[in-house]
């Protein structure tokens, strides 16, 4: 631990923020301070059962209400799980209070939000960022070096991936995910987001063109989606989501020398370490023998997937701390949020009308 953590505070007691909760002890310069909910009951009770499990010395303590942890003297950051329908309310009372601000995507309904929530945080000058772990992983740098060198891949000319999970029934009429006043963009800004933001990373943060996306399944929020973007020099990217499909998590970056595949580009497979493949098949024919050669290299980083020291949400929490304390928030998270929400407002707006093109 640091002389001086970054203090942080958890605004609301959402369920991913118990895996932060473990994060964040493990950041090495973070130290949680307090959880806030509605009632002091309830964030009691939610301090008691995680510290059962992963304890902090001292234990944090509960806060009755938003409003109180956000002007809190001895918060330096704050956490933000709450709804996408609720977030840009706290989020600008953070900003305003001083507090940098980790929030959970997407950070709000539409970019116009998150475009005030950015111009905001950078007014009061303190750091914004979303919370996509794997932004953070060691895979990434061992994947922009496989892509740069030439070889691997080539000339990139295909980006496709898939985020999905089968959900229970009791999902679609239980799950605040369903409710449109909450989670109003559903399955594409749960599970859409990190497949967008996926391909804008392989392509350094350029935007596409234009986009066209297919509605599979709409009730109160957006079920299952399908979209198709257009980048400049004919390079296109797709991606499926849906709460209605097996558990997949899975990119495939394809070019002109080869392919590279990750099948767990947002939550790693259980282990020491992560990785993807290159495959550069070859096909070779002999007059009546036709051969289709499969050549493939494994790429691993140290990494364990989660509830470590080294895991992605570990190091999320530790990068944005080091942005706090180093006292000079980085402008690379905002901007990359806005774009991430603008194509999906683009996507959005495409498999609502149609699939009508929509030019970014």
């Amino acid at each position: 631990m640091t002389e001086t953590p970054c203090r942080w505070g958890i605004l609301g007691t959402a369920g991913i923020a118990r895996k932060n909760w473990q994060a964040i002890r493990h950041s090495g310069n973070g130290r949680l301070v307090a959880v806030a909910s509605r009632t002091a009951d309830r964030a009691a009770a939610y301090i008691a059962e995680n510290q059962a499990q992963i304890p902090h010395h001292p234990a944090p303590r509960p806060i009755a209400g938003y409003e109180a942890i956000i002007n809190a003297d001895d918060i330096d950051a704050l956490y933000i799980p709450l709804p996408t329908g609720l977030r840009k309310e706290f989020v600008l009372a953070a900003a305003a209070a001083g507090k940098h601000v980790l929030c959970e995507k997407p950070c709000g309904v539409d970019a116009n939000e998150v475009r005030e929530i950015v111009e905001a945080c950078e007014k009061a000058g303190v750091q914004f960022m979303d919370g996509v772990m794997f932004m953070h992983s060691e895979r990434l740098p061992a994947l922009r070096r496989e892509l740069d060198n030439g070889t691997a891949v080539g000339e990139i000319k295909r980006i496709a991936s898939q985020f999905s999970f089968m959900a229970p029934e009791s999902f679609f009429t239980e799950n605040i995910r369903m409710q449109a006043g909450l989670e109003p963009l559903g399955s594409l800004g749960d599970l859409g987001w990190y497949c967008i933001r996926m391909a804008l990373w392989t392509m350094r943060y350029e935007m596409p063109t234009a986009v066209r996306a297919h509605m599979i399944r709409e009730t109160a929020v957006p079920i299952s989606l399908s979209a198709e973007m257009d980048f400049a020099g004919g390079i296109t990217a797709s991606f499926y989501c849906s709460f209605e499909a097996e558990h997949q998590q899975w990119v495939n970056i394809g070019g002109t020398a080869g392919h590279i595949a990750i099948r767990d580009f947002v939550l790693p497979f259980h282990g020491p370490e992560i990785s993807f493949e290159i495959e550069q098949a070859r096909f070779e024919t002999d007059v009546c023998q036709f051969h289709m050669e499969r050549h493939s290299r494994r790429v691993a980083v140290l990494e364990y997937s989660d509830s470590h020291p080294t895991a992605q949400e570990t190091k999320l929490f530790r990068n944005f701390g080091d942005l706090v304390l180093s006292g000079r928030p980085d402008p690379h998270w905002p901007d990359i949020t806005l774009k991430t929400q603008r194509v999906l407002d683009a996507c959005l707006q495409s498999a609502r009308s149609g699939g009508k093109e929509i030019a970014l």
